[in-house]
């Protein structure tokens, strides 16, 4: 899918503010893990992880998501009133219902007519958010869209600790809830509008999706526990991957070597690693936020763009390659002209 007049006018991230180290994360699965004969700095030398971000105890998935709307707001000049629609995109949600967007919403005093909606995709969602928020403003349906995501993972990473605390915890529940403590907490908001309203934006081109949802049952996850069949969604995951950049080549025109700033979901060190090798990418134009906070699912990508324009390393006409995978399994790639 292509657009001819979307663009970004502004991204913006905020940092939980407690850093937990992955030595200090694990301390309490001392006597599991000898008991396992697992490596005592097993979770950082695997994943690459070596801290991630906590919220304070009662920050809600809609107060960071908020945090983030509003220094997005402020970066990109626009009246918070001409926000046509906003939609959440975060795998933490406050409540069941109502969705995390009506609180986000009422917490920004957006106008009545404002729309306002969860969507969720896993750590794929903000992505989807996006290309939703093109086709809305593309059709002339807003003028201007907001997407926002709050994620927390301290009760879900607390929960997992104590489970795999007990005597009885085994190897094979060990394995397949480690992906867990991988998972770091921050928000993200975006500002996308039609591009003759937007002065100084950056142009949304287009995107491109595959999807293989054989591979659903490898990663599953509930407010206290996720299980991760982690090396065989991997494998999935890369060759999905491959299957999204020869449609982004073939539809977008991607060449590695023409690609200035890469933006990835970043699971960890090895996810990342693997990523670049399988499509050629340059580790040198792919900012790596995972050693200090983890995954932040389907924050990870604006964070990781948020971050990447505040360092100066992406210049203006420069192309920006988003990519972003989430389970279930689905892919999506899109491309940015700063």
């Amino acid at each position: 899918m292509a657009f001819s007049s979307v663009s970004l006018a502004a991204v913006a991230h905020v940092d939980a503010p407690i850093a937990v180290s992955s030595v200090e994360l694990c301390a309490p699965l001392e006597r599991t893990m000898q008991r396992l004969g697992l490596r005592p700095d097993l979770l950082a030398s695997a994943s690459g992880v070596q801290s991630r971000r906590w919220w304070e105890p009662g920050v809600q998935p809609s107060q960071a998501a908020t945090w983030a709307a509003e220094k997005a707001l402020a970066a990109s000049g626009i009246d918070r009133g001409r926000i046509g629609v906003v939609i959440n995109t975060s795998v933490c949600r406050d409540y069941i219902e109502p969705s995390t967007a009506c609180l986000v919403h009422g917490n920004l005093g957006l106008p009545t007519t404002c729309l306002n909606f969860d969507l969720g995709n896993a750590c794929l969602a903000f992505m989807n958010g996006m290309d939703l928020a093109g086709h809305l403003i593309e059709r002339g349906a807003v003028d201007f869209a907001l997407i926002v995501d709050g994620e927390g993972s301290r009760y879900v990473q607390e929960q997992t600790v104590a489970r795999l605390a007990k005597d009885e915890a085994t190897l094979a529940e060990f394995q397949a809830q480690f992906a867990t403590l991988t998972l770091g907490s921050g928000g993200a908001a975006m500002v996308l509008g039609r591009s003759d309203l937007v002065e100084g934006g950056h142009r949304l081109l287009g995107s491109v999706s595959r999807a293989a949802t054989q591979h659903s049952g490898l990663c599953k996850g509930q407010v206290d526990k996720m299980e991760t069949d982690a090396k065989t969604l991997l494998f999935a995951g890369l060759e999905l991957a491959g299957q999204t950049w020869s449609a982004a080549q073939s539809v977008m025109g991607w060449k590695a070597a023409e690609l200035d700033e890469c933006v990835l979901h970043q699971v960890s060190g090895t996810h990342t690693a693997s990523l670049c090798r399988k499509l050629g990418l340059d580790m040198a134009k792919v900012l790596a936020i995972f050693p200090d906070f983890g995954n932040i699912g389907p924050a990870s990508v604006p964070i990781v763009l948020s971050k990447a324009a505040e360092a100066g390393r992406i210049r203006p006409g420069g192309r920006v390659a988003l990519m972003g995978i989430g389970s279930g399994l689905n892919c999506s790639m899109a491309e940015v002209m700063w």
